[in-house]
This record gives C-alpha cells, sequence and structure tokens, in this order.
C-alpha cells in the first residue's frame, strides 16, 4: 500500500471540519431565528476551527525568551492590502483585556465575521502567496489549494447576523479544543431535508437582497459625487454669471459715456462749421473782386507746385529704388557669406581627405618596400632549394648506377658454381646489409625530396599572394593619382571662386559708397524738407499791417507772403523783380531772404 502524505492528510481533514462547522453553523443559525450571540456554541466551535486552519503549517518565529508560533502575524498583513481592514487593526491594538497575539487574532477573527468580511480578507491573504511564504511552510493548508476552498465556504456565511461582545471576553486564556459531538448525525437531521431545502430558498433570497444593497450603495455614492460637482460647476456658473453681469453694465455705462461725448462733439463741429462757412463767404466775395489779377499767379505757383510734387515725386521713388536696392544688396552679403562659409567647410573637408590619402599613400609605399624586401628573400631561399634538388638528383643518380653494379655482380655471382657458393655466403649477405642500408637512405632522399616539393609549392602560393597584393598596391596607387588631379581640379575652382568672391566684395564697396552718398542726400533732402515743414502762415486777422511801409492792407496794396522767412508785404513795397525760365514772367522777390514772394487772398489758400 502506497504510504500517503501526512500533510494532505491533515489538510484534507481541516477542510471536511470547516464544511461541517460552517453548514451547522448556518443551518443552526436559520433555525434560531435571531441574531448570534458570543456564548452561541456551534458559533465558538467555527472560531475554534478556523484558528486550527490558520496554525497549520505556521512557522516558528524566534523570540529574545522562547519560540513563538501565532496566526496574528499573518493577520496583520490584511490590513496593507486591504485598506478598509484598518478600522478593525485599530480597534484590536486599543482594546484593553488583550495581551498576547493570539488574543487579537481571536478579536480579529469576530469582527470580521460581524463586518461580514472574513471571506474577501482571507482571499487578499491568499493570493499574495508570496508574503504569507514567510509566515507558512509550503505544504500550509493556506498555501494549497484547501484554502481556496475554505474561503469559497466563509462566503456562505454573509447569511448570518453576529453581535459579539469583544471588550469585556478573555480571549487570551482559552482553549481551543474541537467537539465532535455537535457534528454527528441524528434522526432529526434525516428527517428534516425539506426544512433545509426551504432555508437554502431564504438564504438566496437574503443573499440576493443583500447584493441589491450593496449595488443601490455603490450607485447612490456615485450619484453623491455627481451632485457635489453639478453643484461646484453651478457654483462656478452662478460666479462667472454675476461677473459677466457687472461687465455688462459696466460696457452700458461706457457705451452711454461714448454717446454723450459723440452729441458734444457733433455740436461742436456743427458750431465750427457754420463759422467757417460765414468766413468762406466773406472771402469769397473778397476773392471774386481780386480774382482777375491772380489768375496769373495763381497759375504760376500751380506749375511750381507741381513742379515740386514731381520732384518730390522722383526723390520718393530714387529712395524707394535705393532702399530696394540696399535689401538686395544685404541679401546678397548674406548669400555671400554663406557661400563663403560652405566653401570654407568644403576646402577643410578637402585638406582633411588630401591628409589622409598622404597617409594612406605613405602607408601603401612602406607596405610595398616591406613586400619588394620579402620577395627578394623569398628568391633567394627559392634558389637555395634549387641547388639542393639538384645535389639530391645528383646522388640518387649516382646510387642508381651503383645499384646497377651491384645487381650485375650478383648475376655473375650466382652463374658461378655451387662450389664458390659456400665461400661467397658470407661476401652476399654483407652485401645484402649494404643494399638494405641503401635502399633506407633512398627512402630518406624520397621523404626529402616531398618535403622540399610541398615547401616549393607552399612558397608558390605565397609569391602568386605577394603578386595579387603588389598589383591591388599598383591599383591604390592609380586611385591616388586620380585623387591627385581630382584634387588640383578642386583647388583651382576654389581660387576661381576666390576671385569671384574678391571681386563682389570690391562691388559690394562700391555699393556701400553709393549707398552712403545716396543716404547723405536723402539726409540734406529732409533738413531742408524740415526747415521749410517749420514755418507757418500768419492769419490773415493777425497780419494787417505791411512790414516795410507799416501802411493798412486793402485791395490796391496787396499781401504777398515769403514761404522762406514767413513774413509778409505788400506790392508797394516788394518791388525786386526777378526773370526766371520757367515763368514767362519776372517773380517779385523777398527783401531780407531773396525768396519767392507768393500773393495770397485768405489765411488758408497761397
Amino acid at each position: 500500500l502506497a504510504v500517503k502524505d501526512p500533510t494532505a492528510v491533515e489538510r484534507a481533514n481541516l477542510l471536511n471540519m470547516a464544511k461541517l462547522s460552517i453548514k451547522g453553523l448556518i443551518e443552526s443559525a436559520l433555525s434560531f431565528g435571531r441574531t448570534l450571540d458570543s456564548d452561541y456554541p456551534p458559533l465558538q466551535q467555527f472560531f475554534v476551527v478556523m484558528e486550527h486552519c490558520l496554525k497549520h503549517g505556521l512557522k516558528v518565529r524566534k523570540s529574545f525568551l522562547s519560540y513563538n508560533k501565532t496566526i496574528w502575524g499573518p493577520l496583520e498583513l490584511v490590513e496593507k492590502l486591504y485598506p478598509e481592514a484598518e478600522e478593525i487593526a485599530a480597534s484590536v491594538r486599543d482594546l484593553p483585556g488583550l495581551k498576547t497575539p493570539l488574543g487579537r487574532a481571536r478579536a480579529w477573527l469576530r469582527l470580521a465575521l460581524m463586518q461580514k468580511k472574513m471571506a474577501d480578507y482571507l482571499r487578499c491573504l491568499i493570493i499574495q502567496r508570496d508574503l504569507l511564504s514567510e509566515f507558512y511552510e509550503y505544504h500550509a493548508l493556506m498555501m494549497e489549494e484547501e484554502g481556496a476552498v475554505i474561503v469559497g465556504l466563509l462566503v456562505g456565511l454573509n447569511v448570518i447576523d453576529a453581535n459579539l461582545c469583544v471588550k469585556g471576553e478573555d480571549l487570551d486564556s482559552q482553549v481551543g479544543v474541537i467537539d465532535f459531538s455537535m457534528y454527528l448525525k441524528s434522526d432529526d437531521d434525516i428527517g428534516g431535508k425539506e426544512r433545509n431545502i426551504q432555508i437554502a430558498a431564504i438564504l438566496d433570497q437574503k443573499n440576493y437582497v443583500e447584493e441589491l444593497n450593496r449595488q443601490l450603495n455603490s450607485t447612490v455614492s456615485s450619484l453623491h459625487a455627481r451632485v457635489d460637482s453639478l453643484e461646484k460647476s453651478n457654483t462656478k456658473l452662478i460666479e462667472e454669471l454675476a461677473i459677466a453681469k457687472n461687465n455688462i453694465i459696466k460696457l452700458q455705462e461706457e457705451n452711454h459715456q461714448l454717446r454723450s461725448e459723440n452729441t458734444l462733439i457733433l455740436m461742436k463741429t456743427q458750431h465750427h462749421l457754420e463759422a467757417t462757412k460765414v468766413d468762406v463767404e466773406a472771402e469769397l466775395q473778397t476773392y471774386k473782386h481780386s480774382r482777375q489779377g491772380l489768375d496769373e499767379m495763381y497759375n504760376e505757383a500751380r506749375r511750381q507746385l507741381r513742379e515740386e510734387s514731381q520732384l518730390r515725386q522722383d526723390m520718393e521713388n530714387e529712395l524707394v529704388v535705393q532702399v530696394s536696392m540696399k535689401h538686395e544688396i544685404e541679401l546678397a552679403m548674406k548669400l555671400l557669406e554663406k557661400d563663403i562659409h560652405e566653401k570654407q567647410d568644403t576646402l577643410i573637408g578637402l585638406r582633411q581627405q588630401l591628409d589622409e590619402v598622404k597617409a594612406i599613400n605613405m602607408e601603401m609605399y612602406q607596405k610595398l618596400q616591406v613586400s619588394e624586401d620579402a620577395m627578394k628573400e623569398k628568391n633567394e631561399i627559392i634558389g637555395r632549394l634549387e641547388d639542393k634538388t639538384n645535389q639530391i638528383n645528383a646522388a640518387m643518380k649516382q646510387l642508381e648506377q651503383r645499384l646497377q653494379q651491384a645487381e650485375k655482380a650478383q648475376k655473375e655471382a650466382e652463374a658461378e658454381d655451387e662450389k664458390l657458393k659456400q665461400e661467397y655466403m658470407n661476401k652476399s649477405e654483407s652485401l645484402q646489409k649494404e643494399f638494405s642500408q641503401k635502399e633506407k637512405q633512398l627512402l630518406q632522399l624520397e621523404t626529402d625530396l616531398k618535403i622540399e616539393k610541398e615547401w616549393r609549392q607552399t612558397l608558390e602560393d605565397d609569391f602568386h599572394k605577394e603578386k595579387e597584393t603588389v598589383s591591388h598596391l599598383r591599383r591604390e596607387t592609380q586611385e591616388i593619382v586620380h585623387l591627385k588631379k581630382e584634387f588640383l581640379k578642386l583647388q583651382e575652382k576654389n581660387k576661381q571662386l576666390k576671385r569671384i568672391c574678391q571681386d563682389q566684395e570690391a562691388a559690394l564697396e562700391e555699393l556701400a559708397s553709393k549707398l552712403s552718398e545716396s543716404k547723405l542726400k536723402i539726409e540734406d533732402i529732409k533738413e531742408a524738407n524740415k526747415a521749410l515743414q517749420g514755418q507757418v502762415w500768419l492769419k490773415d486777422k493777425e497780419a494787417t499791417h505791411c512790414k516795410l511801409c507799416e501802411k493798412e492792407f486793402s485791395l490796391s496794396k496787396r499781401k504777398h507772403h515769403c514761404r522762406n522767412c514767413g513774413e509778409i508785404f505788400c506790392n508797394a513795397c516788394s518791388d525786386n523783380e526777378l526773370p526766371l525760365p520757367s515763368s514767362p514772367k519776372p517773380v517779385r522777390v523777398c527783401d531780407s531772404c531773396h525768396a519767392i514772394l507768393i500773393q495770397r487772398c485768405s489765411s488758408n489758400v497761397p
């Protein structure tokens, strides 16, 4: 018979005991019909069975005084793996009557049963087997499949409602002994199958109701979270609405202010327009009286204005052209700088390539010299070997001649009488010995010849290899010559590019000088324009008397304005006239600055 593993038998017995205790506890609780207390015997037996299951295969822990073997260590791990178990662990540690770790473990089991989460907590422990291996042996119930089965059976205990008082109970000194008399079958159990079926149906309904309650709790919590988020978003939207309303009120006030300002501006412009209309009508009446004498001067002034405007347009066009030329020159300068940098990079690369080619050429030249020296040495060795082979051939011929002579002598000796055979037996034996010695010498010479032939073949192979290397080196030298030619071409191209760059730099210098001259001219023109812009016309109301004769202006004494110095003279005082090629009549000139005088009819129109 095969011997069974004792640890496997222990696990099977504990699993069967757990099944019986859980089944008996559920059946008795349902028949009892109310919440269970700590004095209920099946409940006490269930805790004892659970202690035995958790103690199976526990490793012995060393301490200062003795060896400990408690289940509180693995149960403490649940706090780290399952955050909801922190409350149980904290409450167990805070209990005043508990002094031993076994008492804490018993209190923890009772609180987990009251929470209806014992199966969830132990499932987290079974999943983390690498952590459990610190507390249990490899053959322990919690490390094998039986532990998972017990956790599945513990799910059925969620049907039971337990109300246990842990605080006043002495859990440290309890003796955990299993009472097997509770699990023996009786006649009442056999006859109560229908009752068990009803109890199972009630249990299923209770489980369904509890699961529904859990789902409803989760949905309620999610709805609460949504309501909180919606309230927060609503408060944010209300704040944003209040800010937007304040902004709208501010914008409306600004709109009213702008409208009032707009109406004031409109009123001022209307008053100003009416005043200007009155002035214009008065000036038109005076202008109609003096129009005939002013037409000629007006045409001349108009021509001069056109000429000056044309000159100004030409100058502006020249300015635009010069600015565009400047931009083009700057772009050309940038492109030239880029080309020069690129060419310098290519030159540096070519120089590096030249240095590399020179280094390769020197290496190839040195290799050529070494190979030529090796070829000379090998040719000398070949000549020596040929001399040796000739000597060996001569020795072979001599040996063959001797062999022929020996054979002739042997035939003559055989042809003699039998009498002389006995006398010459010793001589024949000596001759045979000499013949064997000479055969041995022949074999040695043949082996030497074979070795020399093999050596010669190896030398010929080396010679062919050296020839191939020499041809390869010649090809490389031809490539180096070709690279030198290309380098010379590149040098010529570089010189041409340098010449082009120098020409472009000279052109740029010329353009820069021209640009500086044009800038100076533009600055002179700008200064002249500023001098002209700085002078302001005097108003008609202010200019009432001539500056020279100090007489009032009238229709007979008309006003003449100097565009350069800004002074106003009458037609009687400004008698200086100069002929101009552009106008048919001579032009009146200012006495102080000698600039052209312009007759004007009003404060704004020259």
